[in-house]
């Protein structure tokens, strides 16, 4: 139980730390001019904007782009539309508003319906970047190769249940997913074709979640539905950890040799508990995040500054005992 409170205290420390170091929960209107009248950010301001902010991974994100970009000269905004379409939209009317705002990358809570505020900002000359995935009217984007993730996951998880359980009866599996973005959808869908395409023998329940209370929820009701439960599967993070907490809370030791969890994206916290010893969370798969914070600033600063651009795709690695230190954000 201590480990289960220490693991709940830091998720809700980083996302508390990031929510009130880099981040606003309404759209920035930046500072006052000074006393002289000059303008503190002559080269004006960049905004990213992703579809809330209950996910540890973009206040990570968040904490690692905001310096790079005030070195590079710019003001750094930022949002929480808390998965509300219509409050996204009217963030990135109100910063195409100010006139300074020079670049806009965002994860939209609906890619599709994005598409007219999108050409409202372009047509403002204000350059609109995609994060994750790209929809009509984006500039360029630092892409996350979702599918080939979620396969890749798949497949590992499967052989995992093979190697345990054998093929002869169908293995319960809780599939952690999410289908109302493409990032989570790709992810979810892949995760289910990489379990088919090595015939992993499964029942597999499927439960739309995105935060880690999300997980927490969705891993009760599947035990009180099916308690022999043993293996699951998470698109995210967020909600692997939730899983996680709500297994530890029923009862389950983190060294059960029968039990297994895997996820994409590789926090600081679920690195600590990957690489404990005997540590049921198995399979993790993650892009550096270091890397891609990189990646989005760059673009970033790229599109204030009117160099070119050039879309890019991080892909992930299978993160393993041996290479998990590489993984850590420094």
């Amino acid at each position: 139980m201590r480990r289960s409170l220490r693991l709940t205290a830091a998720v809700i420390l980083a996302s508390a730390l990031a929510l009130t170091g880099c981040t606003s929960l309404a759209p920035t209107t930046g500072p006052a001019p000074d006393a002289s009248g000059g303008d503190p950010n002559e080269k004006g301001a960049v905004a990213l904007s992703f579809a809330g902010l209950d996910i540890q991974v973009w206040n990570t994100l968040l904490e690692k782009i905001e310096p790079q970009v005030e070195d590079a000269g710019y003001e750094f905004l930022s949002d929480d539309p808390q998965w509300d379409l219509q409050t996204q939209i009217s963030d990135w009317e109100s910063w195409i508003a100010r006139g300074d705002v020079k670049a806009i990358m965002g994860y939209p809570v609906q890619s599709d319906s994005m598409v007219t505020v999108t050409q409202q900002a372009q047509q403002a000359g204000v350059q609109v970047l995609g994060y994750a995935s790209q929809w009509e009217g984006t500039s360029a984007a630092v892409l996350i190769d979702n599918r080939t993730d979620g396969i890749n996951l798949g497949k590992a998880m499967g052989e995992w249940i093979t190697d345990k359980y054998g093929s002869d009866a169908a293995v319960p599996v809780a599939l952690l997913g999410y289908w109302d973005t493409d990032l989570g959808r790709e992810r979810s869908d892949g995760i289910e074709e990489g379990l088919k395409s090595v015939a992993a023998n499964v029942s597999l329940t499927e439960h739309s979640v995105i935060s880690l209370d999300d997980g927490y929820k969705a891993a009760q009701n599947q035990l009180a539905a099916v308690p022999d439960t043993k293996v699951w599967v998470s698109m995210g993070p967020d909600p692997a950890t939730g899983a996680y907490q709500a297994l530890l809370d029923s009862g389950v030791d983190p060294a059960d040799p029968d039990v297994a969890l895997g996820s994409i994206d590789a926090t600081d916290d679920i690195l600590d508990t990957f690489t404990q010893e005997g540590s049921f969370w198995r399979v993790l798969y993650s892009p550096r995040l270091d890397d891609l914070a990189d990646a989005m600033a760059d673009l970033l600063i790229a599109s204030a500054s009117g160099s070119e651009l050039k879309t890019s795709t991080l892909s992930s690695e299978r993160v393993t005992q041996d290479n998990a230190d590489s993984f850590y954000v420094k």
